[in-house]
């Protein structure tokens, strides 16, 4: 089996380096690093990587800037890298659909942890039986059907394709399997992370407000997700 390649895009040499170092080594993948923002369309325009680790502040277009334009045309799993640890920024990189976010300084094996986790999620089709079949469709009234492909993380609403992030994969695939049922955030925040990290109740309303919008982005005045006023979220009920 081919090795997964990580895109590491940093200005730091010593980081970048350290980076490298222990993805290819204890990690086992194979390796690209670039230094400038600027580059990183184009290069994935001609090569193909499984997951980028992003730095925020980088010469030439920042981190945020990218993670945006990567998440328009591609569901490319990205972990963001920074010294900014305000939790605006964390929100923010969320918001424009980052899948992680690591602050400086780390520990480098706790990134290959990370690198490994995100490939884990964005990757294998869960095995759980929350899990809709290849080719499930649900319908969600007003007249909107839902269909869901666990094997290629792809998503449409009334034949239009919807681009998620793996996260907001997941999350639309546990909400809609079980329609009617109100998950907590520590529940669906256990479908995020597969590997329990800690991470605040208000990671999991930006991923479901991003969820949110891009269902109504093909399907005006959708609103498949309800809130639950101090418990959670849940799926409309199945009609029809």
């Amino acid at each position: 089996m081919a090795k997964k390649r990580i895109l590491i895009v940093e200005d730091e040499p010593k980081i970048a380096a350290l980076l490298d170092e222990y993805l290819r080594g204890p990690g086992g993948y194979d390796t690209v690093v670039l230094d400038r923002g600027d580059v990183v369309m184009s290069w994935l325009e001609q090569h193909e990587a499984d997951l980028v680790l992003l730095d925020l502040m980088l010469p030439g277009q920042d981190g945020l800037e990218l993670c945006r334009l990567i998440r328009q045309s591609r569901n490319l799993p990205i972990i963001m890298l920074t010294a900014r640890t305000e939790e605006i920024d964390r929100l923010l990189g969320l918001e424009l659909g980052a899948d992680d976010y690591i602050c400086k300084p780390f520990s480098p094996r706790e990134v290959v942890a990370r690198v490994r986790a995100v490939l884990r999620r964005a990757t294998v089709a869960g095995e759980s039986p929350l899990d809709l079949p290849v080719g499930t469709a649900v319908k969600s009234p007003p007249k909107a059907m839902l269909r869901i492909d666990k094997e290629r993380y792809q998503a449409w609403v009334n034949g239009a394709e919807v681009k998620l992030t793996p996260v907001e994969f997941s999350l639309l695939r546990l909400l809609s399997a079980q329609p009617g049922r109100v998950f907590s955030r520590d529940q669906l925040m256990n479908e995020m992370y597969a590997d329990y990290r800690v991470v605040t109740d208000r990671a999991v309303d930006s991923h479901i407000k991003n969820l949110r919008r891009k269902l109504q982005s093909v399907a005006p005045g959708l609103e498949l997700i309800e809130s639950v006023y101090g418990v959670g979220y849940r799926a409309k009920s199945v009609s029809g």
